[in-house]
C-alpha cells in the first residue's frame, strides 16, 4: 500500500511539474523581448505574472528526482520521509506565491486586454500530456495553470494522511512523516482564510457589489427540447447563460438566455402551472445505450493509449466521449425545478438530484431576505454582467470524464454499506425518513431509503444499506419530515409534499475506505446531527463467487445440490420468495431496485439455511424489500452463476449477434442445453419478472429495470471466467472492461424478458409450472 501511494504521488507530481513547465515555457522569449524596443510585456510585468514559478519547480523537482529512484528499487524498509519533510520546509515559497496570487491574475488581465499577442500566448500555453509522451500535450490557459500551485497546496496534507495511514509507527519514515504533517497543517491553517473563498465581484452603481454565490450546469427545458445551460446566482439576480462554441483558440464566451431579479422570483406551485411543460421521459433503455457507448469508448482510449498510437487517434476518440458524456448528462434529470418572474414567465430546469434542487432553494430564500427593491439591467449592463460569467465562474467546466485532470480519482467502484443509525437534533417530533444519493457518470441518483419512523425527536433506523457505485466519489443523505396531510404545504413543482428536514454529503475517499472496515461518521445538517456508518467492498472483493465448501443449508450450495436434497425442481428459497413477493410486493415502488433493510436480509438467510420452519411466518412480518434482497443474494452467493460458467462465454457472444434470426437461434439453443435445475429455476423466475413488468405503471419496474437488476446476479462468471484483471492495484482500466461486461449480462436477461415465449420442452416446462412437486 506504501508503494501504491508513492507510485499516485509520482504521478500527480509528474502532471503537476508539467503544468509548471508550461508555465515557464514563455518566461524566457518574454524575457529577452522586454529588453527589445518591441516588448509585448514590461520586465516587471513578467516577473509579478511569473512570480516564484521558477522557485516551485525547482523545488518539485529536486522532490520528484529524490522520490522515483527509491520507488523503483522499493522494499518494505525503503525510507522516504527525509523527501516529504524537506518539502515541507519550504513551503514558504508558497506564501509568496499565494499572498502575489491576486496582483498576477490582475496584471495578466490588464496585459491581455493591452496586448493582442500575449492574449494569444495566454490562452495557448501547452503542457505535456504525460512523462513519456513529448509530442502528446494539451492546451491551457495562464489563469487555469496560475491556479494549480494555490490548488495543489490546499491539497498537501491529504497525501502525507494517504502515506501515514500505511506506515507502521515502528517504522524510521513515521516520525518524520509526522512532522511533514505538522508543517503543513500549520501552514494551511494560516493561509486557508485567504485561498477558499472563491468569490469575486463586478462593482455595479452606486457604489455596491455584485458577488456571484454559485454557479452550475442545468438542463432547460425549452418548447419540449432540453437545452445545456450555465446558471449563474448573484447577490441579486438569477441569470441563465449558454456557452457559446469556442473556435479558433478564442476565448470562453457567453450568451444571456434570461436573468430574474431576486425580488420578482418564486417558486412556481403546482396550483399556478396547470400549463406547465410535461417534462419529456427519456427511456433508461437509451440511458443504458449511451452508458455502453461511453464505456466503450474509454476502453478504446486506454487501449490506444497501452499502444502507444498517435495522439491523432486519441483526441478523436476524446471528442467521441465528450459528445456522448454530454449527451448523457443532457438526457438523464428528470427532476422539475420551476422558478417564476413577476411579469409572468416561468422557466424550468431539470435536476437529477433533490439535494440540488434543494440547495438552489435555500440559496436563492437566503438571498432574497436581503432584497428589497426590482430592477432591470440595461442591454449594455447585461452584456458586462454577461461578460464577467467567464472570469467570475467557479465550475469551469461540464462533470465529463474528459474535463477530468490525469491525477485525478477515477471514483469508486463496487459496493458501499451504509448504515444510517440514528438522527437527533429535531426540535419537535414528526413522521422522519432518510434518503441516501451517489453520484454516478457525473450526477447524482436515489439509490436508498430508510422507513419512516412515526412521531418522533430522536429516530432510530439502525438500517444497513447495500449501494452499488460506478465511479462515485460523494454519498448524500437527506431528512425528510413524511406529510400525511396532503393539505399542510403547498406542493412545488408537482414533487413530493414531504418537507427536507436537513442535508449533508461526504466525500468518499479510496484510501480512507480501502480496508474494507466500518467507519462510523456524523452528518451534520442545520442543527441536526445524522450517525452513519460506512463500508465499501471493491468489485473484484466484493462480486467473487466463492467455491462451494458446505453441503448444508442453501446459500453458497450448489443448485443442483438443493434441489436433489428437497426433491424438488426449483429451491424452496425461490419458491417461497417468489410468493410472498407477488402477495403483497407486485405494486410496491422499485421493487427488487430498493435495497432492503440488510439485517433483515440476513435473518431471513439464516432461517432458510436451516430450514427454519417458521420462515413463513417471519417473512409475512418483513418489509417485503427484505424479502426481495433474499433472493438476490441467494442468486449472487451461488458458486456458480444460473447461467454456468461453462456457456457465459457462449452467451455474451451471442447476444452480440447482429442477424436477429442467428441471435434467437444461439440464445434459445444456449438456455435449453442449462443444465435442468439451473434452466427451471430460470423460466421460474422469469415468469416471475415479467408478471412484475406488468405492473410497470405503479411498481416503476420495467423490465429493462429488472434486467439491470438480474442480469449481473444470473450471469456474473467465476473469478477464472472473468475478463477482469486479477490484479487489484488497476483500477483505472479495470472499470470500463467491467462496465462493458455488466452491460452485456443485462442485455442477455433482457433478450429473455423481451421474448414472448421461450419453446422449452414441453417435459421441463409443464414441470416447473404445474408439478405438484414445486
Amino acid at each position: 500500500m506504501r508503494k501504491w501511494v508513492l507510485s499516485g504521488i509520482l504521478a500527480s507530481e509528474e502532471t503537476y511539474l508539467s503544468h509548471l513547465e508550461a508555465l515557464l515555457l514563455p518566461m524566457k522569449p518574454l524575457k529577452a523581448a522586454a529588453t527589445t524596443s518591441q516588448p509585448v510585456l514590461t520586465s516587471q510585468q513578467i516577473e509579478t505574472i511569473f512570480f516564484k514559478v521558477p522557485e516551485l519547480y525547482e523545488i518539485h523537482k529536486e522532490f520528484y528526482d529524490g522520490l522515483f529512484p527509491r520507488v523503483q528499487q522499493w522494499s518494505h524498509q525503503q525510507r522516504v520521509g527525509d523527501l516529504f519533510q524537506k518539502l515541507a520546509s519550504q513551503l514558504g515559497v508558497y506564501r509568496a506565491f499565494v499572498d502575489n496570487y491576486g496582483v498576477a491574475m490582475e496584471t495578466a488581465e490588464k496585459c491581455c486586454q493591452a496586448n493582442a499577442q500575449f492574449a494569444e500566448i495566454s490562452e495557448n500555453l501547452r503542457a505535456r500530456s504525460n512523462k513519456d509522451a513529448k509530442d502528446q500535450t494539451t492546451k491551457n490557459s495562464l489563469e487555469t495553470l496560475l491556479y494549480k500551485p494555490v490548488d495543489r497546496v490546499t491539497r498537501s496534507t491529504l497525501v502525507l494522511h494517504d502515506l501515514l495511514k500505511h506506515t507502521p509507527s515502528s517504522h524510521p519514515d513515521h516520525p518524520l512523516l509526522q512532522d511533514a504533517l505538522r508543517i503543513s497543517q500549520n501552514f494551511l491553517s494560516s493561509i486557508n482564510e485567504e485561498i477558499t473563498p472563491r468569490r469575486q465581484s463586478m462593482t455595479v452603481k452606486k457604489g455596491e457589489h455584485r458577488q456571484l454565490l454559485k454557479d452550475s450546469f442545468m438542463v432547460e427545458l425549452v418548447e419540449g427540447a432540453r437545452k445545456l445551460r450555465h446558471v449563474f446566482l448573484f447577490t441579486d439576480l438569477l441569470l441563465c447563460t449558454k456557452l457559446k462554441k469556442q473556435s479558433g483558440g478564442k476565448t470562453q464566451q457567453y450568451d444571456c438566455k434570461w436573468y430574474i431579479p431576486l425580488t420578482d422570483l418564486s417558486f412556481q406551485t403546482v396550483d399556478e402551472s396547470e400549463a406547465a411543460p410535461n417534462i419529456p421521459l427519456v427511456l433508461d433503455e437509451e440511458l443504458d445505450a449511451m452508458k455502453i457507448k461511453i464505456s466503450q469508448i474509454k476502453n478504446d482510449i486506454q487501449r490506444e493509449k497501452r499502444a502507444n498510437k498517435g495522439s491523432k487517434a486519441i483526441e478523436r476518440l476524446k471528442k467521441k466521449l465528450s459528445e456522448q458524456e454530454s449527451l448523457l448528462l443532457l438526457m438523464s434529470p428528470s427532476m422539475a425545478f420551476r422558478v417564476h418572474n413577476r411579469n409572468g414567465k416561468s422557466y424550468t430546469f431539470l435536476i437529477s438530484s433533490d439535494y440540488e434542487r434543494a440547495e438552489w432553494r435555500e440559496n436563492i430564500r437566503e438571498q432574497q431576505k436581503k432584497c428589497f427593491k426590482s430592477f432591470s439591467l440595461t442591454s449594455v449592463e447585461l452584456q458586462m454582467l454577461t461578460n464577467s460569467c467567464v472570469k467570475l465562474q467557479t465550475v469551469h467546466s461540464i462533470p465529463l470524464t474528459i474535463n477530468k485532470e490525469d491525477d485525478e480519482s477515477p471514483g469508486l467502484y463496487g459496493f458501499l454499506n451504509v448504515i444510517v443509525h440514528s438522527a437527533s437534533g429535531f426540535k419537535q417530533s414528526s413522521n422522519l425518513y432518510c434518503t441516501l444519493e451517489v453520484d454516478s457518470f457525473g450526477y447524482f441518483v436515489n439509490k436508498a431509503k430508510t422507513r419512516v419512523y412515526r412521531d418522533t425527536a430522536e429516530p432510530n433506523w439502525n438500517e444497513e444499506f447495500e449501494i452499488e457505485l460506478e465511479g462515485s466519489q460523494t454519498l448524500r443523505i437527506l431528512c425528510y419530515e413524511k406529510c400525511y396531510n396532503k393539505t399542510k404545504i403547498t406542493k412545488e413543482d408537482g414533487e413530493s409534499t414531504d418537507r427536507i428536514m436537513g442535508k449533508g454529503q461526504v466525500q468518499l475517499d479510496p484510501q480512507a475506505l480501502q480496508d474494507r472496515d466500518w467507519q462510523r461518521t456524523v452528518i451534520a445538517m442545520n442543527g441536526i446531527e445524522v450517525k452513519l456508518s460506512i463500508k465499501f467492498t471493491s468489485r473484484e472483493f466484493s462480486l467473487k463467487r466463492m467455491p462451494s465448501r458446505k453441503q448444508t443449508g442453501v446459500f453458497g450450495v450448489k443448485i443442483a445440490v438443493v434441489t436433489k436434497r428437497e426433491r424438488s425442481k426449483v429451491p424452496y428459497i425461490v419458491r417461497q420468495c417468489v410468493e410472498e413477493i407477488e402477495r403483497r410486493g407486485m405494486e410496491e415502488v422499485g421493487i427488487y431496485r430498493v435495497s432492503g433493510v440488510a439485517t433483515d436480509i440476513q435473518a431471513l438467510k439464516a432461517a432458510f439455511d436451516v430450514n427454519n420452519k417458521d420462515v413463513s411466518v417471519m417473512m409475512s412480518e418483513m418489509d417485503v424489500n427484505a424479502i426481495a434482497g433474499t433472493l438476490k443474494l441467494y442468486f449472487r452467493e451461488l458458486p456458480e452463476p444460473l447461467f454456468t460458467d461453462e456457456f457465459y462465454p457462449n452467451f455474451a457472444e451471442g447476444i452480440a449477434l447482429s442477424d436477429p434470426v442467428a441471435k434467437e437461434s444461439c440464445m434459445l439453443n444456449l438456455l435449453l442445453s442449462l443444465p435442468e435445475a439451473n434452466l427451471l429455476t430460470f423460466l421460474f423466475l422469469l415468469d416471475h419478472l415479467k408478471r412484475v413488468a406488468e405492473k410497470e405503471t405503479v411498481n416503476k419496474m420495467s423490465l429493462h429495470n429488472l434486467a439491470t437488476v438480474f442480469g449481473p446476479t444470473l450471469l456474473r462468471p467465476s473469478e477464472k471466467e472473468s475478463k477482469l484483471p486479477a490484479n487489484p492495484s488497476q483500477p483505472i482500466s479495470m472499470t470500463d472492461s467491467w462496465s462493458l461486461e455488466v452491460m452485456s449480462q443485462v442485455q442477455v436477461l433482457l433478450y429473455f424478458l423481451q421474448l414472448e415465449a421461450i419453446p422449452a420442452p414441453d417435459s421441463k416446462r409443464q414441470s416447473i409450472l404445474f408439478s405438484t412437486e414445486v
